[in-house]
């Protein structure tokens, strides 16, 4: 039985996500004219507009396409039957590597800010990765004992969010000053955290 193919549209706005997505790694979204994104691709300037309608159109796919990779992967790390401690250290290593998919979103949530219209489509992708980590979240909570304290796993989640995005934006102006020292803090109490839940988890003999 042949294979499917893609239609020639399919290929066509396939390639016009890719050329924007590398676009706005290198020069971000305010450089990026309808030529030149046609020129990535090569394809015809007019293409644009017809499959797309406009270039925030089309910045805002590149956002949702990027975000729905990484979430599944975000998704299938924290569903792993490994420790959360573990899950930590992964997420942390995805904050470092994830670099370009994060100039993105800030571009964008940048572009945003003025454009009343499209933040509800960035509200959106702020909502997809507090849903991916939440389960996670949630069970880690309940494991260490946490939900004894003043914050419910939503606020945790907030909490790690805030955090992410404070670390995600300083990096991105060049700045890195206390992020080794906060992280490795976090990994010391983390790891006394699951030492702690380990030994009351052990059956009293």
């Amino acid at each position: 039985m042949r294979a499917s193919r893609a239609s020639p549209r399919g290929e066509t706005e396939q390639r016009l996500l890719d050329a924007a997505e590398r676009l706005l790694i290198q020069v971000g979204y305010a450089s990026i004219t309808t030529r030149t994104l046609a020129e990535e691709a090569g394809v015809n300037h007019g293409l644009v507009h017809y499959y797309f309608g406009s270039m925030e159109e089309l910045f805002l796919r590149v956002l949702e396409r990027f975000t729905q990779r990484l979430t599944e992967r975000q998704r299938a790390m924290y569903a792993a039957p490994i420790p959360f401690i573990e899950k930590w250290r992964e997420a942390m290593r995805y904050l470092d590597e994830d670099r370009p998919y994060q100039k993105i979103w800030w571009e964008l949530q940048a572009l945003a800010w003025n454009r009343p219209e499209y933040q509800p489509r960035v509200l959106l992708v702020h909502t997809v990765w507090r849903d991916a980590m939440r389960t996670a979240v949630s069970q880690a909570v309940g494991c260490y004992r946490l939900d004894t304290g003043p914050f419910s796993a939503e606020d945790w989640i907030t909490l790690i969010v805030t955090m992410n995005t404070g670390v995600i934006h300083q990096r991105l102006s060049g700045i890195d000053e206390g992020h080794t020292s906060l992280l490795a803090a976090i990994e010391r109490w983390m790891t006394t955290l699951d030492e702690r839940a380990a030994h009351h988890s052990v059956p009293e003999g």
